[in-house]
């Protein structure tokens, strides 16, 4: 793995806990584990599964960049890693707006601090 180790490792993290956030929003949203780590009730869970599952394509989409990358020559994946972290900051700050404070520090805190050290080299 050429280039900063740090960030790349962060990077992979980030990419597995997006696979993770799939995994929750598309199979467990209306089971108990799924219910009690997004804090929904049974109803809630039930009339928005669907869109849960929605948001779980795209968490899939944003885990594909990140590991993607890794198989990626060095340039073309410097690249996807920097569009995809940035996105994954996007969707983070932008659901810390309209969703909860709490998702901004679960999503867009860790691709920031995968950017920053990506960006330094480290």
């Amino acid at each position: 793995m050429p280039g900063p180790l740090v960030g790349q490792i962060l990077i992979f993290i980030i990419g597995l806990q997006h696979l993770g956030f799939a995994v929750l929003e598309m199979l467990l949203w209306t089971k108990p584990v799924g219910r009690k780590i997004f804090r929904t009730d049974e109803a809630f869970a039930e009339k928005s599964r669907m869109l849960a599952a929605n948001q779980g394509l795209y968490n899939v989409f944003l885990a594909a960049g990140l590991l993607i990358s890794f198989f990626l020559p060095t340039e073309s994946a410097h690249f996807f890693r920097l569009f995809f972290l940035s996105c994954v900051a996007a969707a983070g700050i932008f659901g810390g707006f309209t969703v909860s404070g709490r998702l901004a520090m679960i999503q867009a805190g860790p691709a920031l601090f995968a950017l920053f050290f990506y960006i330094l080299g480290i």
